[in-house]
């Protein structure tokens, strides 16, 4: 499998710095991504949905920590490429690029540390 897209739209928040999307091998796309500053550094957090109790629910998650380090390292590298790119001042807001990230504005508590 090749991540063969990666589109990045910067946020400017004090822990949402950015949402993704991967395309896969051309075929499957997956949106929703969310690239968080947390306490121990920058991760990604995948797509999710609230549950009725509340909680959240991970749509897509890769299955085992080899492909997780994998797709966060390529998501990572992206968003960094593109925060260089944009340059330190111009940060996209989900209205401008043209996305529809749904109500992916909120992550969970626990994303966040």
């Amino acid at each position: 499998m090749e991540i063969t897209e990666i589109r990045i739209t910067l946020r400017d928040d004090e822990k949402l710095k950015a949402f993704a999307s991967i395309t896969l091998d051309g075929m499957l796309v997956i949106r929703g991504l969310k690239i968080i500053e947390g306490a121990n550094g920058t991760f990604v957090a995948m797509p999710s949905r609230r549950r009725k109790d509340g909680s959240f629910q991970d749509v897509a998650h890769p299955i085992n920590r080899e492909t997780r380090e994998w797709l966060e390292g390529a998501v990572i590298t992206a968003y960094k490429e593109e925060r260089t790119r944009m340059g330190a001042g111009a940060v996209q807001g989900a209205h401008d690029s043209g996305e529809d990230h749904g109500d992916q504005g909120e992550f969970a508590a626990e994303d966040a540390y």
